[in-house]
């Protein structure tokens, strides 16, 4: 007979792994390990972080989500022009982007990008570091774009 792992509830997930390193998303009950982060990855965050704070955003790294209760992740990097919700966002802000890693799944990015949208996030990117390609959320599906932040912020990130 098959045994049904039990559900984590939110403080369980906080207790066990709510400052483990790497961070740990919280998934529907479920403890979903990050991506150990390269050195491409983390550089990549402080650039963008630098570009979004030249247009005029207030851009953090590593922030947990607190819009869903079920669902709690941890975007590579979010942006507002708006008041930052101190100590975590509980709606959406203007910009969310995931950079992604090698193991990353693909099903699960895609579930972020919908998750996202439906949370009202205004721009969705998706960063693929070795082919060097920025992908933005659009009708439900990724679409190859030259820029970030299009008509806010003029970051050619295809050719640096």
């Amino acid at each position: 007979m098959a045994t049904v792992a039990q559900k984590l509830t939110v403080a369980e997930f906080e207790r066990q792994y709510g400052h483990e390193k790497p961070y740990y998303e919280f998934w529907h009950g479920e403890a979903v390990q990050k991506s150990l982060p390269t050195w491409i990855h983390g550089l990549l965050q402080k650039i963008l972080m630098n570009l979004l704070g030249q247009a005029e955003y207030k851009a953090g790294s590593e922030v947990k989500l607190k819009i869903d209760p079920d669902f709690q992740p941890l975007p590579d990097v979010i942006a507002t022009r708006g008041r930052v919700e101190v100590p975590y966002p509980t709606k959406a802000v203007e910009i969310v982007i995931e950079i992604l890693s090698d193991d990353d799944p693909m099903w699960r990015i895609l579930t972020k990008c919908r998750t996202y949208a439906g949370w009202g996030f205004e721009q969705i990117y998706v960063i693929d570091p070795q082919t060097r390609v920025v992908f933005r959320w659009t009708d439900q599906r990724l679409e190859e774009v030259n820029a970030l932040a299009s008509h806010v912020c003029r970051a050619d990130l295809v050719s640096s």
